[in-house]
C-alpha cells in the first residue's frame, strides 16, 4: 500500500460497536464500557485530546444504540470523530456528577466488560453510583474482540511492516562500531518516521551482554567489534503497528554466535510453519520451544513466542503455553523466539504473521540470516 489509506467510515465503526455489543451479550455481560484509549479509537475513531480526569465513556449493550458520554467542553471534538454519526452523544458539564449522568444508561445489576485503560477514579465512581453492578477487564472478558482484522486493517498492518523492513535495510548501512546503543536507536526512530510512522513505540538496541536482556533499553554502552547486536523496533503507521527484530554482528561472528543464530532462525521458521487456521496459539509457541530445547538452549528461551498486534503493538492473542485459543484467518501476531546467554549475548528474530485460509503470511520479509555490520 502506498500513500494514505482510505479512511474507515461510520459504517465500519458501527459494525465494530455492534460486534462488541453482541460479543458481550454472548459472554453473559450486560454491556461494554470503554474509556479513552486504543479500544475507543478502534470502536469510534475518537481520540480525546489528552488524558483527563473528566469522564469520557462509551456504553455498548446489545439491542441498544451506542452512547458516548463526554464532557461538554470536549463534545465538539467528539462530534467530528469518524464514527460519531453511528452513536449518540450525551454530554455533562463541570460541576455536575458524571456518574449520575451515566447511571441511567446501565443495567443497575449488570456485569460489564471494562476497557483496560479505564481510570480507577471512574470505575469506583460508577460502583458508588450503582453498587449492585460488577466489572471484568475487557481483555479477560472479550480477549479476541480486536484480534481478527478485516481487509482494510490487514492493508495497514502490511504497510507498517513494509516500513519497518525499509528501516532495517537502511540501518544496516550505518556504522555500529564506536557508537553508543542510543545513537543507533535514534537512527532507528528517525528511519521509522521517515518511512511513515507517526508514533515510535520502542527501539531496542542490545549490544554484547546487553542483548541477553530481551527488553534492554538502549543506553550509553559503546558498541564494539565482535559484538552481537539485537535490534527490535516498531510503532504505529496509519494507526496500526509494526514490530520486527533482527540480530546483527559487528564483524564476522564466532562459530558459537553463528550456531545460536542458526538455532533461533530455524525455530522461528518452525513456529511460522505451525501457523494455520484451527491450530491453537500454544502450538506456535511449542514449535519454536521444542526446536530450541532440542538444541540445548531451552532454559535460555525466557519469553513467549509472540503477541497480537493491531492498533497497539502488544495485544491478544498471545503465543504461549496454555493459550488454547484457535487461530482464525485475519489474526495478526509476532513470531519471535530468542536465546539469551547472560553476560555474553542474545539473539532474537521476529516477524509479524497473519493467519490465512490455509496457513500464514509474513508481513516482514527482510533476510533472517545474521547480517554483518561495520
Amino acid at each position: 500500500m502506498t500513500g494514505t489509506p482510505v479512511p474507515f467510515t461510520a459504517d465500519d465503526y458501527a459494525a465494530r460497536m455492534d460486534r462488541a455489543a453482541r460479543a458481550a451479550a454472548e459472554a453473559g455481560l450486560a454491556g461494554v464500557l470503554v474509556a479513552p484509549g486504543p479500544d475507543l479509537v478502534w470502536l469510534t475513531g475518537y481520540a480525546p485530546p489528552a488524558a483527563t480526569e473528566r469522564l469520557t465513556l462509551l456504553v455498548l449493550a446489545a439491542g441498544r444504540d451506542p452512547v458516548l458520554v463526554v464532557p461538554t467542553l470536549e463534545a465538539p471534538d467528539a462530534e467530528k470523530a469518524a464514527g460519531a454519526s453511528a452513536l449518540t452523544l450525551r454530554d455533562w458539564t463541570d460541576g455536575k456528577d458524571p456518574y449520575a449522568a451515566t447511571a441511567p444508561l446501565l443495567d443497575g445489576r449488570g456485569r460489564f466488560g471494562v476497557g483496560d485503560s479505564t481510570w480507577a477514579l471512574h470505575l469506583l465512581g460508577l460502583q458508588k453510583a450503582l453498587p449492585d453492578t460488577s466489572y471484568v477487564p475487557l481483555t479477560e472478558a472479550l480477549p479476541m474482540l480486536r484480534a481478527v482484522k478485516d481487509a482494510a486493517e490487514l492493508e495497514r498492518l502490511a504497510a507498517a511492516g513494509a516500513a519497518a523492513d525499509a528501516t532495517y535495510e537502511e540501518i544496516l548501512k550505518v556504522p555500529f562500531a564506536g557508537r553508543r546503543e542510543a545513537d543507533v536507536a535514534a537512527d532507528l526512530a528517525g528511519l521509522l518516521r521517515r518511512f511513515g510512522h507517526e508514533q515510535v513505540d520502542f527501539t531496542v538496541v542490545g549490544s554484547g551482554p546487553n542483548g541477553a536482556n530481551p527488553h534492554h533499553e538502549a543506553g550509553d554502552r559503546v558498541i564494539g567489534r565482535g559484538d552481537t547486536v539485537v535490534l527490535d523496533f516498531g510503532g504505529l503507521k496509519h494507526g496500526y503497528g509494526s514490530d520486527t527484530s533482527r540480530t546483527v554482528h559487528v564483524g564476522e561472528p564466532s562459530a558459537e554466535e553463528q550456531r545460536v543464530h542458526d538455532v533461533v532462525r530455524a525455530a522461528q521458521q518452525a513456529a511460522f510453519e505451525a501457523v494455520r487456521p484451527g491450530a491453537a496459539c500454544q502450538d506456535v509457541d511449542r514449535a519454536a520451544r521444542a526446536y530450541i530445547t532440542d538444541a540445548g538452549y531451552g532454559d535460555r528461551f525466557i519469553h513467549r513466542t509472540g503477541h497480537g498486534i493491531g492498533v497497539t503493538t502488544h495485544e491478544p492473542p498471545y503465543m504461549i503455553e496454555g493459550e488454547e485459543q484457535p487461530l482464525v484467518p485475519g489474526m495478526c501476531f509476532s513470531v519471535e523466539p530468542g536465546i539469551y546467554l547472560p553476560g555474553r549475548f542474545g539473539v532474537r528474530i521476529e516477524d509479524i504473521v497473519t493467519v490465512t485460509g490455509d496457513g500464514g503470511r509474513r508481513l516482514n520479509d527482510t533476510p533472517r540470516e545474521m547480517a554483518v555490520v561495520q
